[in-house]
């Protein structure tokens, strides 16, 4: 959580995100958000599981990637949130990893059909593109992620797998793309990481990854999520050995009286 930061819209400032509550509210004249000790408009609670929104009573006017949020939500790396008119992007201090030298047309390799690009926000929110193929993102008609907008390229952008990793290109868009909240032309994606194009069509990058690939985006530590598992494991075996030993015991009984 240590490579965690916010990010204030208003001056590009840069905020450190330990494990904690941190409050934010108006500083100074009024005009900007930053730090607080009392009175926080938002707090930023940051766990093993994540960092977690938390909207106290009596603030109004909170979004979440446009989504209204009242009283709490998780949030996850590139996400924008909106307190009363200002922004804050949740960004990690490494910035997204650009192609090794070479990088330049798709070589024809087949792709991963459990490579999934899935919508969460914006027109696909809840539709999923699988990179069995490669994806074009643009206003052709043909892009597979077509975003109609007058001012959207007709070629924004394509995803694939390329040399086994998978590929953000950009081909030739005016404004490029975000990639966990930093604008990016070309980018290698992380599962987990979450991309953004014409700033509200949202998309995160789901793969079969180790634990090191998904702490680099992913706003979901693995060690947080297999706890319950290997938990809930332990705790099925006693209770499983005890019915086990019960049933033996009637199944004894039943046969002693049953002989007599």
């Amino acid at each position: 959580m240590n490579t965690l930061r916010l990010r204030f819209d208003s001056d590009g400032d840069e905020y450190p995100l330990a494990a904690g509550v941190h409050g934010m509210g108006r500083v100074g004249s009024g005009a900007g958000l930053g730090p607080v000790d009392a009175s926080p408009l938002v707090n930023f609670c940051v766990d093993r599981r994540g960092v977690w929104l938390t909207v106290p009573d009596g603030t109004r006017g909170v979004h979440v990637n446009g989504r209204p949020v009242q009283r709490m939500a998780m949030l996850r790396v590139g996400d924008a949130v909106f307190v009363d008119g200002s922004g804050i992007r949740l960004v990690s201090a490494r910035p997204p990893r650009q192609p090794e030298a070479g990088f330049g047309d798709s070589t024809g390799e087949a792709g991963d059909v459990r490579v999934v690009l899935r919508g969460v926000g914006g027109h696909y929110h809840g539709r999923s593109f699988t990179l069995e193929r490669p994806r074009l993102v643009g206003r052709a008609p043909e892009a597979d992620i077509r975003i109609d907008e007058a001012a959207f390229a007709e070629r924004h952008a394509r995803l694939e797998v390329l040399r086994g990793e998978v590929v953000l290109r950009d081909l030739g868009s005016a404004e490029g793309s975000l990639v966990n909240g930093e604008p990016v032309r070309d980018a290698v994606l992380q599962p987990g990481d979450q991309v953004v194009f014409d700033a509200h069509h949202r998309f995160v990058l789901e793969a079969p990854s180790s634990a090191s690939t998904q702490e680099a985006g992913s706003m979901e530590p693995v060690v947080a999520n297999d706890e319950p598992v290997r938990r809930g494991g332990a705790m099925r075996l006693p209770w499983l050995v005890i019915v086990a030993a019960l049933l033996a015991g009637l199944l004894a009984l039943l046969l002693l009286f049953g002989a007599g």
